[in-house]
């Protein structure tokens, strides 16, 4: 069986399971703009075990999701004992790009304000996104110009993590990144100006790419991409492939919050690697 179609036939199994699970935190919801989808969640955990605090930005092809329907990835962020904050952005195809990361730079910022208003230290921000998530927040992370540009000030974040990024938007890439491409990205619009590894610059913020070869939408070569130009550049860079069975796009990327560390090596390594940042 290809990827492509595990890919298509596990998302009944990803549902299913994401229905199940509990519900043992409450997010505050705080909006930033008038539109519905500018809002970020924050959870904090009844135990608080680190003072590095996850901020995260949802998947979905650039047109779907929220941080209400990723609910799941706090509820498993908070029980490891992190504070997390989850951001909303408008979707495409009503609005194109740049509409995201004007948003998702936005998102970031006030919610940085709101951790300052309540008097928690933001010194040590952990920045992660999967699929288009990875996407957005690898280029405010990354991109000069978009930080100068929307007024991000990135000293204060000490790692990203981006699960099965887009970071280059490569000839060879299947048909279903190509129409969400189309989608995401108003006609004549120079591609490069959103494309992650043609934005990037020299940074501090280590990263860590957890990238699959069996993905099913994405070609790895993607993240080889990404991984190529940090390198070029001097930035500190982490390749992890994934050695999970359930390795396809949507498994790897969210579904991977819905099992425990024991059970998946990818969430593993997922906290592993922001343990070790100081």
């Amino acid at each position: 069986m290809n990827d492509s179609l595990r890919e298509s036939l596990s998302y009944f199994g990803l549902y299913r399971k994401m229905f199940r699970i509990r519900k043992k935190y409450i997010p505050e919801k705080v909006s930033y703009g008038r539109d519905r989808e500018q809002y970020f969640l924050y959870y904090e955990p009844d135990e608080i075990l680190s003072d590095k605090i996850i901020v995260w930005t949802h998947g979905g092809g650039w047109n779907a999701g929220n941080p209400k329907f990723f609910d799941y990835v706090g509820q498993c962020v908070c029980g490891q004992g992190y504070r997390f904050v989850s951001l909303g952005y408008r979707l495409s195809p009503k609005y194109k790009y740049p509409c995201q990361i004007k948003d998702v730079c936005e998102a970031f910022n006030s919610a940085v304000r709101y951790l300052k208003e309540k008097g928690i230290d933001v010194s040590k921000i952990i920045v992660a996104g999967p699929s288009a998530g990875a996407h957005l927040t690898s280029i405010m992370c990354y991109s000069r110009k978009v930080q100068k540009k929307y007024g991000v000030d990135v000293s204060n974040v000490i790692g990203f993590i981006g699960s099965g990024g887009p970071y280059s938007f490569r000839e060879d890439q299947g048909l279903a990144l190509k129409l969400l491409l189309g989608q995401l990205f108003r006609k004549g619009y120079d591609r490069r100006k959103g494309e992650p590894v043609a934005l990037m610059g020299k940074s501090h913020i280590p990263m860590l790419l957890i990238q699959s070869r069996h993905d099913g939408l994405l070609e790895y070569a993607c993240a080889e991409d990404f991984a190529a130009r940090a390198e070029e550049l001097g930035n500190v860079c982490e390749l992890y492939s994934v050695t999970d069975e359930k390795n396809t796009h949507s498994w790897y990327t969210a579904g991977m919050f819905m099992e425990t560390r024991e059970e998946n090596k990818g969430l593993d390594k997922f906290f592993s690697w922001i343990e070790e940042k100081e």
